[in-house]
Order: structure tokens, then C-alpha cells, then sequence
């Protein structure tokens, strides 16, 4: 940001910002007096579509997917997978204001959505920060190629069987899958029905990335334009049933109107309708330190990997899957600027000509089940137990209440078991579990076999003779910056969690340099079969296909020190004196209907009914428990939270660099997602500042979730 756009704070502007007290007051921000609550057939329960074939049970049997790259040889079925490149999405360019200025309804400060039932809480220049940058993202049916190889047809014991339609058996080529999917405008790629651009594909998946940056907000146009479909796809028989939509920011320091939850917005956007939705890019901050960190908000609270989603009441996790996922990396202009030859240091190019940061890769993980058009389709959203034979190949999803969902084919950035080639330097990855419910575990892996096709299998491929060749250096988790790096043979990633890490491809473990054209497997090690928990296999799935390139110029360092410090947490005494709630996540069993199956407290998810009311630039500590032997990675909007024990162990306070390859190492950090295993109870520290309004906390297993798994909550003056 130039210093033509900012300057200093005076006192004066500093007494608006505080309510006319002096540095060092509890009061904070003021709101603009327009502000209002969003109120749309508000307070009432969640308008579930009703169950297709009402009184039936739920068929919770999953489809056989179509073996990716399968083929049979000598009566043996065999795979080769791992052709197609992983495609790396290139940053949306932001609305020229003269374009903005030509729109029927502009971006307002007192009008944040078509609705016009609700106002900005705070606007930049509130803060003294500049004009926001505009970006417009629409809603479309668009198409998505998980792969461009032909598919075989199989059973869930692995053997061929005739395609459904035509009863031949054999390999095919899939059709492409219908998504509801963000998509930039002045993008080209899956704009027209004509072929596709990427590999022989259509690429829609996790497309859409903005690169914010500390210090330059911005706003974020989303337009429902799920009522069309030039392309005239077939939808199929899940997503939001109206083709409504609600976008989060996923962990952004965010006014309720902005954050997209149900709490505040349980209706949601129709077709034709938008909302505005502005994120700040200003970190979290104590109203008497914001003088002292303006422009950019506290650094101990910066983050790193955001990403946004939808959070349509009822149907986030079909939504999800149906593709609306995207992606917002937050620079740090000082210690982490996106350029490897200032502040830290961390792996990252400018690279003009595609707006990108070359060497920091972000990577989507999820996993999908494609129609193998014989596995009946009815859950408690739709279906009537009948088949689909002409959906075969696409992708399959139901709203299985019970043990979430989960799918038998990995995809990385939309693609299916994808090919990365590297140059021989460091390099930073930025991981994000989109998927609706599965936990992974990863690790580097070299092999001289390669994968070969495990059919039938979760993942579709194994590598039997794979073996630890390279660690991880994590430097990153939900929160941003680590206090000091993490080095790892392995890391599990649970929904909605990231982990950023540095991988060195100059060498291997042993001290061994690598060489030109050596291959090396990004590898799921952890069995899941359903979306319950893991059920304590270990697997080998190869993920994504790493080859060693060229030398390439390599400014970047790996950290051996302090990389940031976080916010301090009270003392005992302190936190004794504190306001404590406690949070039970638990079944909630038939007598509450299909939609009522998990409970927070008791309770199922009814907007405008609160459970907790926390005061603005208060803070409290929260207890959060599992009852069951499920996994919960329960998230909170708003703001991090800090780990204060786990089980009655209390979290050590980061010291310096470490060697960790526990499940939870990274508690220490400053985390938006807890992960909550089976019969676990932790306890964390969290703030509530900068907004008032209200905001959800939830499973983030969306099938938990959308079966009420969530409870509301306000911050009040």
C-alpha cells in the first residue's frame, strides 16, 4: 500500500474511532448509526425441504466410483492414474472503479445486499483505511472434469461389470459433473459450453482466489446466477433445492452482515439477488492498541490461509461439494509480503505476468463419490430409493446424517490424483481440507513400484512399497504464523483446518540430493471408511505425483527462530474471573426427526435463539466436549481462539523450534477449528472485539452441521 493512502492517526480521529474516550479504554470501534439487523422471516425454525418418500429411512449405501484410469488386461483390472497437472489458480484481478461505477446498484456503505434490509457495521474509512478493492463473483452451473482419463466400471469388489446404460463393460470417458461453482469475472475458462481449455478438461474446482493483503480491504460481490444454465446441465439431486446461496469467509475478522452464518442471514440469496460483502483485512485489535498497530491491526492476530465457502442453512455441506469453494490467502506486508527477499523470508516470487506468487502453492483436498448408476439414491432431503443409470461417472451425494460423507476418489485443487513437477528449491504449500467430513494424514513418500490400482479401495490407489523420504516444516496453522516452526513426518488435516509448510526439494531426509526426473508421492496415510473417525488403519494412497525439475534461483529461508509472537493469555487468577460456558456436543437421536440429529447442549440450531452473550471487547473461556466416538471439528466464527488444555493437560506455551508429530502440536497456535476427538475435551481462551451482532459456532463434519450440530450466539454493546 503506497503512503499516499494512509497516514497516521491523529488523537482526534482516534477519539471518533474510540467513542470519544482516551487510549487505553475498553470501548471500541463505534458502528455506523445506519447499522441494522438483517431480517428476512427471521426467528423462525429452519425451512427444511421435506424428506422425499416421508416415513422411509435413509439408504446409507455408497456408490462403487468408476476406477480412474482403469482398464482391464488379461482379465486383471489395472490403473494409471497421475497424467494430468495440478492446476494452481491464478489470482482475481479487482473491478476497475470506472467498471463499478457503470452498475446498477454500486457498492454502498448503507446497502450491503440486494435485500437493502441491512448496512455496513463498519466501513474503511472508519478506520482510516483506504477505499475498498471491488471484486465481483458469480454463482454459475458450470461444468467440472475431475480427470481427462477414461474410467472403468466397477463393483465394490473391484471386478468390471457393464456400464449401466449400454451394459458393455470396459473403460469410458466420464462426463463432466454439474457444479454450483464461484467464478471470476474476466475468467475465460468454463465460461462457454465450447471444449475446454485445461488438459483436455473442464477446471471449475476451488478456481476462484483472491489475494488480500493487511491494510487494503476489500469488498466481494457475490451474484446468484444459479437460475441459469446456458450450458443445459443436468443438476442432478443435491444442492440447496431453491439455488440459494450464503458466502463465509472462512475464520475473517468479519461484522455479522459480511461473515455469511445463518444466524444472522438464515434465508439466505436467491437467484438474481447479490450481497456485498466487506472484509477489512484489519487484524483483530485491543481498542487501546489501535493507534499503536494501525494500519494492519495487531500482528500477533494476523492470519495466513483463509478460504470462503457456502453456508446455506440446511444445505452447506451439498453446496459445498457441489463446488462453492474458494480460496483468500492474506499477505502480511511485513513479515510475510508474498516475496521471498523480504520479512521472513518464506518461499514465494511475484510473478507479474499471472499475478501468482511462484513456489506458494495453495492445495484443496477433497474427496468425491462419482455414480456408479446402480446405488439407490434417497436421503432425508430427497430420493426414493430409485437408481440413476445416466448419472454414472458424475458426482454422488447424500445427506447422511449419521456418520457424515464420505467419498473413494482424492482430488487435489479439483483434480484427481494430479502431477506436480518442481524445481529443485523450497517451496511453501498451504493446505485446506474442503471435504465434507474426512480427516487425512500426510506425508512424503518415495517408491520404486509407483501406485498401482487398489479397486474398490478408498482413494482408487495404493503405494505398497512407499517410504518416508522428506519432512515437512510447518510453519503455519488455522491462525496464521506459528510462533516458531514445527518440523513433521507426518501432519493430520481435519474439515475445514489448514497447515501452511516448507518442503526443501534440493535433498532428502538422509542428506541425499535429489536429482533431475526423481519422483516423490504426497501420500494419505489414515484409513477412514465413513465419516465417523478412523477406524486406526493405515493406508497408502498417493495423493499427488511430485517431480523433480530444474534448478530454479532460491532466495528463500527456512525459519530457525521466533517467527511471531502471539497474544498473551491471563493469568490464571485472571482467567478464573473470567465469564466460563461449556458446550456438549452430542446425538440427538429420532425423537428430534431426520433433521435433528446432533445437538449442541441439547439444543438444535434455531436462529434468534442465542446461547451465549458475550460482550464486545470482552473475553471468556470456553469448554468444549464430545460425547460419542465421533470426530468433531467444531469452528468458531469471529474470532481465534487460543488452547488452553486438552483432557486436564494444560498447553505449554511455545519456546522455540520443535520436532512434533503428535495429533495436536499445533494447539499452541491461534486456531479457528478445534479439532475435538472421540471423548475429547479441551478448554480455550477467546475475545470478542472490533463487531456486535450475530454468529454461529458449529461441526464443521457438514453433514453434523446441516443436522443441527450449531448453536448461535451475539456480541453485544
Amino acid at each position: 500500500m503506497g503512503k499516499s493512502n494512509v497516514h497516521r492517526l491523529s488523537r482526534r480521529d482516534l477519539l471518533k474511532l474510540t467513542g470519544g474516550v482516551v487510549v487505553g479504554s475498553v470501548a471500541g470501534l463505534r458502528t455506523t448509526p445506519a447499522f441494522g439487523q438483517y431480517s428476512l422471516d427471521q426467528c423462525k425454525p429452519p425451512a427444511m425441504e421435506p424428506a422425499a418418500c416421508a416415513g422411509g429411512d435413509v439408504i446409507e449405501v455408497f456408490p462403487t466410483s468408476p476406477l480412474i484410469g482403469g482398464y482391464v488386461e488379461n482379465g486383471v483390472v489395472k490403473g494409471s492414474a497421475f497424467r494430468d497437472r495440478l492446476p494452481i489458480p491464478a489470482p482475481l484481478a479487482p473491478v476497475p472503479r470506472s467498471i463499478v461505477d457503470t452498475w446498477k446498484n454500486p457498492p454502498d456503505r448503507y446497502k450491503q445486499d440486494s435485500h437493502g434490509l441491512s448496512t455496513h457495521q463498519i466501513w474503511p474509512s472508519d478506520l482510516n483505511l483506504p477505499a475498498p478493492l471491488i471484486y465481483r463473483v458469480k454463482l454459475e452451473v458450470l461444468p467440472h472434469d475431475f480427470t481427462s482419463l477414461r474410467a472403468l466400471p466397477i463393483d465394490a469388489n473391484g471386478l468390471p461389470v457393464p456400464h449401466p446404460v449400454d451394459r458393455i463393460v470396459g473403460e469410458r470417458t466420464l462426463r463432466p459433473s454439474t457444479l454450483y461453482a464461484f467464478n471470476g469475472e474476466g475468467d475465460p475458462e468454463g465460461k462457454s459450453c465450447d471444449p475446454p481449455r485445461i488438459d483436455g478438461r473442464f477446471h471449475n474446482f476451488a478456481k476462484t482466489m483472491i489475494y488480500a493483503r493487511y491494510g487494503e480491504p476489500c469488498l466481494v460481490r457475490f451474484e446468484n446466477l444459479l437460475h441459469e444454465n446456458p450450458c443445459n446441465l443436468d443438476r442432478g439431486d443435491f444442492g440447496d433445492p431453491h439455488w440459494r446461496f450464503l458466502t463465509h469467509l472462512h475464520n475473517g475478522h468479519t461484522a455479522p452482515e459480511s461473515d455469511g452464518n445463518p444466524n444472522f442471514n438464515e434465508h439466505g440469496y436467491d437467484p438474481t439477488e447479490y450481497l456485498d460483502n466487506l472484509y477489512l483485512n484489519w487484524a483483530a485489535t485491543d481498542p487501546q492498541d489501535i493507534q499503536r498497530f494501525w494500519p494492519y491491526g495487531d500482528p500477533r492476530e494476523m492470519q495466513s490461509t483463509l478460504w470462503f465457502h457456502d453456508h446455506t442453512e440446511g444445505h452447506t455441506g451439498a453446496n459445498v461439494y457441489k463446488g462453492m469453494v474458494g480460496l483468500y490467502p492474506i499477505l502480511d506486508p511485513t513479515r510475510d509480503p508474498g516475496d521471498e527477499t523480504r520479512g521472513l523470508r518464506l518461499p514465494g516470487v511475484p510473478n507479474p505476468s499471472t499475478g501468482r506468487v511462484d513456489y506458494d502453492i495453495p492445495l484443496a483436498f477433497f474427496d468425491c463419490a462419482l455414480d456408479d448408476g446402480v446405488t439407490p439414491h434417497k436421503d432425508v432431503h430427497n430420493g426414493c430409493g430409485e437408481t440413476h443409470p445416466e448419472w454414472w461417472g458424475q458426482t454422488y451425494f447424500r445427506h447422511f446424517p449419521n456418520h457424515g460423507f464420505v467419498g473413494d476418489v482424492f482430488t487435489v485443487n479439483g483434480v484427481a490424483y494430479p502431477v506436480l513437477e518442481v524445481k529443485r528449491r523450497k517451496y511453501r504449500f498451504r493446505f485446506l481440507d474442503a471435504s465434507i467430513a474426512r480427516v487425512y494424514e500426510f506425508m512424503l513418500m518415495s517408491s520404486t513400484g509407483g501406485p498401482q490400482a487398489a479397486p474398490g479401495r478408498q482413494g482408487q490407489y495404493q503405494l505398497p512399497d512407499g517410504e518416508q523420504c522428506m519432512r515437512f516444516r510447518q510453519i503455519a496453522s488455522d491462525g496464521g504464523l506459528l510462533s516458531f516452526p514445527i518440523v513433521r513426518d507426518s501432519f493430520k488435516l481435519y474439515p475445514a483446518k489448514r497447515k501452511e509448510v516448507i518442503v526443501d526439494f534440493t535433498r532428502y531426509m538422509d542428506g541425499t540430493p535429489t536429482t533431475k526426473g526423481d519422483v516423490i508421492y504426497l501420500v494419505n496415510t489414515l484409513e477412514m471408511d465413513d465419516g465417523r473417525k478412523s477406524d486406526g488403519g493405515t493406508t497408502r494412497v498417493p495423493m499427488i505425483k511430485i517431480v523433480i525439475g530444474e534448478d530454479a534461483p532460491d532466495n528463500s529461508l527456512i525459519p530457525s527462530g521466533k517467527m511471531r509472537d502471539l497474544p498473551p493469555v491471563p493469568s490464571r487468577d485472571e482467567l478464573d474471573r473470567l465469564p466460563h460456558r461449556a458446550f456438549k456436543l452430542e446425538r440427538g437421536g429420532s425423537t428430534l426427526g431426520p433433521e435433528g440429529q446432533w445437538l449442541i447442549n441439547g439444543q438444535p440450531f434455531t436462529p434468534c435463539i442465542q446461547r451465549a452473550y458475550p460482550r464486545k471487547n470482552s473475553a471468556e473461556v470456553w469448554t468444549l466436549e464430545t460425547s460419542g466416538g465421533w470426530i468433531h471439528p467444531i469452528h468458531m466464527h469471529q474470532e481465534e481462539h487460543q488452547v488452553l488444555s486438552r483432557n486436564g493437560v494444560p498447553t505449554a506455551p511455545p519456546s522455540g523450534p520443535s520436532v512434533a508429530n503428535g495429533p495436536h502440536p499445533d494447539d499452541r497456535s491461534r486456531e479457528d477449528v478445534v479439532a475435538l476427538d472421540p471423548g475429547d475435551e479441551v478448554v480455550i481462551y477467546r475475545k470478542f472485539r472490533t463487531f456486535t451482532g450475530k454468529y454461529v459456532a458449529h461441526c464443521h463434519n457438514l453433514a453434523h452441521e446441516d443436522h443441527s450440530m450449531m448453536f448461535g450466539w451475539e456480541i453485544v454493546p
